[in-house]
Parts: C-alpha cells; structure tokens; sequence
C-alpha cells in the first residue's frame, strides 16, 4: 500500500537538574533515542552511572518502520481486500508513547522499565461519515536495555480490538469479533559503529488470546539507514535551541501464523527537525505491501494495499 503521511511527536527533557547551582556548567541529559551510543558515551564522565526517575526517551531506539510502536501519527491508506476484492480509502491515526518509570545509566548504557500505551484507529473515508472501522487499545510494561551498539527491548502487553459500530450496521455481513490477546515480545538490536543504521530481529508469542484458536507465533526483523545530521540555521530563530535535520530510512518485516506465515512489510523514508532534549518534528512517507493491514480486526483476513 502506498502511504502518504506525517508524524508529529513531542518529547520533553529537563533542561536543569533540582540542587544545581546558579551559573553552575550543566550537561544536558542524552536521549538515546537519537543520539549515537558514541556521543551518549562522550556526554557523561566516565564511571557515573545514575539513577534516574521517570527518564525522558529510552535506552531502546524506537522502531520507527514498525506500524505499531506507540507514537502520534496520521496517515491515508488505500486498501483492497483480498477475499472480497472490494477497495477502500483508510485513514489511520494513532496516539501512544513509551513513558519511563526508572532508569539506571552510564550515557545510554543501562536499563530502563516504563509504560507503554497507544490507541489505533481505522476511518472509512469513502463513506459519508467517515466510519470507524476498527480501534485498537494497547497497554504495557516494556523493559530495555543497552550495552555499547547491541540493544533489546522486552515487552509483556495487552491488546484489544473493537470494531466501530456505524462500520457494523452499514456492513451486515461482517461477523464481529472482538480479539483480545496478551504478548511476550522480544527485538534484539545491533547498531552500525558511528550510529549509520541498525539491524533488529525478534517475536513474539500470545500467552493469552480470545478467540482461543488464534495462533500463537509471531517473527519480526528490520533494517534502519540513519543520514548526516546538519543543523538548519535559518529556522533556528524561532525556536529556543540548536535545530537539527536528521534524514531517515526504515523497514520493518512482520509475519505470522495466523496468516500462514505470509510477509507483511512497511518501508518508510523519513525527515526529522528536532531541538535537543525539548521537542521532534518528523514528516514521513512509506510504501507498505501487507497481507493485513496492522489492526485487531485483520487477524483473521486477508488484505493488501
């Protein structure tokens, strides 16, 4: 499927540390999320590891190919259904994020436990009030962890789906379902020396699923090419802080046993502007070839776009 889209997140740091004197030299605290594990390692002295309480970012590099990740987002998507061979216009939109709850540190070294939260919902643009197809909300404890260029992220998490109620009266023939489902998750990552790009691989496996005749199996790997990132003086006068642009380019390979294994695959280039350790700005486009489109409702049918 062809996809035209933007994502908008905000993420917040602390600009000052409680206790610190007046005019004292403070060194920002690194967000891992972005910088390199060899610039987090230059930005902390060495031995200090730290304790941090409810940290800004993560240990963990978000993937941002993967449609699921918990982030704010809103895209158009055309779609056709393999076993009806009828096509929609689908927009999607998303709200999440991973909030930490405590950290323990060296740079990016470390580990870090926190909450995760997003909500996905579909829209039937073609029709006249635009319908709500489907709502996923998901919910959970993500714990990560870092050593130098190799990172992994475990995440126990629970997920229901609802189909939209105008979607159910104006199609008489779906049968409605409700998939409920709680998944172990792990994605080991190995990043590129001088943080270039990275290579990440995993799965997952439902300890809890309703229906119980969901299968259970779930393998995911993908790829991340990270350009140079340059500062853009010109707009830097309207915001407080250095503006940076960082060009992106992603994709995330999904597949699973409830649909015999056949790939899913997302390919997203991507442009982000961002002010250190206060706020990102991140514009996309992608290409997405599925055998069903990332939402509750699918599990049991075919699709592509």
């Amino acid at each position: 499927m062809l996809v035209l889209g933007a994502v908008l997140w905000v993420t917040g740091g602390s600009v000052a540390r409680a206790g610190e004197a007046e005019g004292e030299k403070v060194t920002p605290p690194v967000d891992c999320r972005y910088e390199t594990a060899t610039q987090a390692s230059a930005a902390e002295e060495p031995g200090s590891t730290v304790s941090i309480p409810f940290p800004g970012g993560d240990v963990f590099r978000p993937l941002f190919a993967d449609p699921k990740q918990p982030q704010t987002f809103a895209t158009l998507q055309a779609v056709k259904a393999r076993d009806s061979n009828t096509s929609a216009t689908v927009g999607s939109v998303g709200l999440g994020e991973n909030f930490g709850f405590y950290s323990r540190r060296q740079g990016c070294n470390g580990w870090q436990v926190g909450l995760l939260a997003g909500v996905f919902s579909q829209f039937d643009m073609n029709a006249p009030s635009t319908d709500l197809i489907n709502t996923d909300y998901v919910v959970g404890i993500p714990l990560s962890w870092r050593s130098g260029l190799f990172s992994t992220r475990v995440r126990l998490y629970h997920q229901s789906t609802h189909l939209g109620d105008e979607f159910v009266l104006h199609n008489p023939g779906v049968n409605r379902v409700n998939y409920s489902y709680e998944e172990a998750e792990a994605i080991l990552s190995l990043d590129a020396p001088g943080g270039w790009g990275r290579l990440y691989a995993g799965g997952g496996y439902l300890l809890y699923r309703e229906p119980a005749n969901l299968d259970r199996l779930k393998v995911q790997a993908g790829v991340e090419l990270r350009g140079p990132t340059w500062g853009s003086g010109p707009i830097e006068r309207f915001v407080s802080g250095p503006l940076v642009v960082t060009p992106v380019f992603g994709a995330d390979f999904k597949t699973v046993e409830q649909l015999h294994w056949t790939l899913n695959a997302n390919v997203v280039d991507d442009w982000s502007l961002r002010v250190p350790e206060r706020f990102a700005v991140s514009g996309s486009s992608s290409i997405t070839i599925t055998a069903s489109i990332p939402m509750g409702s699918s599990m049991g049918r075919r699709s592509k776009a």
